[in-house]
């Protein structure tokens, strides 16, 4: 990958520029991942909405409880530390909480 100076070039070194372009780069790695782990969360909250054989239930929480606590650690790594809105916008099961001591 090549990097050529912005076409408004305030004569910031090309060290400057390419952390910049670095910086991005993570933001955006950062963004991708976030959205890899709220659809693991989706997809793993409706397989435990779904099931209906409780023999199965302890499997299924473990699994979104896994898939939530990743997904938890993704958003304070992307600055976003206070959860409730997510709690309620992806309507996480008390009992998924409660494997996570946050209930």
């Amino acid at each position: 990958m090549s990097l050529r100076p912005p076409s408004n070039y305030t004569g910031a070194s090309a060290a400057e520029v390419a952390f910049d372009a670095l910086g991005h780069e993570i933001l955006a790695e950062k963004a991708a991942a976030l959205g890899r782990a709220g659809q693991k969360v989706e997809e793993t909250l409706a397989r435990l909405r779904d099931n209906a054989d409780e023999a199965l239930r302890a499997r299924l929480l473990k699994e979104a409880a896994v898939a939530v606590h990743a997904y938890f650690i993704q958003r304070e790594l992307c600055g976003l530390r206070k959860h409730d809105a997510v709690i309620r916008e992806y309507n996480i099961p008390r009992a998924v909480l409660v494997r996570l001591g946050a209930a």
